[in-house]
């Protein structure tokens, strides 16, 4: 099911189960008629970086040189999470695919929290990205997946937003889990798989309904 649209402004998951194909070819390659390595690398020990409860991001490194960061700046508007996120990735690198799971652990279990993707997420030039939302069965919270990236795909992503609607007035812990896939657009570079985890707090949730 492609689940872009042009006709409203939040997309919201679909809740059924959802097999997703594997995104990107498994292991390593061999550049055609060169006999060169490609490899493929993940980085999942990033150094989270704070500027407040709600306002985190997470650099990757690879042997001293930063290969990607992710960061989300989030506000709260009543009853609303309101996050700005930002992928920077290093020259000579595209993103491939992005996908994010968002969840709030105190009532993942029982109510999950609604989430929307705010539209558009294309760049100035570019069509819109594939956006697929699903909740699984197996995984708590609403999973994101973003790929076909077209000229974005070479950029600073900032135009991704998202609103998060508790199903608690007295949640106000957030979790994403992210993974980033970035491409190498030379013969010789490395692709990279970006793992990590933001918690975010937004205390002000509590003090809502008073």
């Amino acid at each position: 099911m492609d689940s872009r649209t042009d006709r409203g402004r939040y997309q919201f998951p679909v809740r059924r189960r959802e097999l997703v194909a594997a995104l990107g070819a498994a292991g390593t390659g061999t550049v055609a008629g060169c006999g060169e390595i490609q490899s493929e690398t993940t980085l999942s020990d990033p150094t989270e970086k704070s500027d407040g409860s709600g306002r985190r991001s997470l650099h990757f490194s690879s042997d001293g040189e930063e290969i990607g960061h992710f960061g989300v700046d989030g506000t709260v508007a009543s009853d609303l999470i309101e996050l700005r996120t930002e992928i920077w990735h290093r020259d000579g690198t595209r993103v491939q695919s992005i996908e994010l799971r968002v969840w709030m652990p105190e009532t993942a279990r029982d109510t999950p929290a609604e989430v929307a993707v705010v539209s558009p997420v294309e760049g100035d030039s570019s069509p819109p990205p594939n956006v697929r939302l699903s909740s699984p069965d197996r995984d708590l919270g609403t999973v994101i997946e973003i790929d076909d990236l077209d000229d974005l795909a070479d950029e600073t992503i900032s135009t991704l937003e998202l609103l998060v609607r508790p199903a608690s007035e007295t949640a106000t812990e957030l979790t994403i889990d992210s993974t980033i896939e970035l491409t190498s657009s030379g013969l010789l570079g490395s692709d990279y798989t970006l793992d990590g985890r933001l918690e975010l707090e937004y205390p002000k949730l509590a003090t809502r309904s008073d």
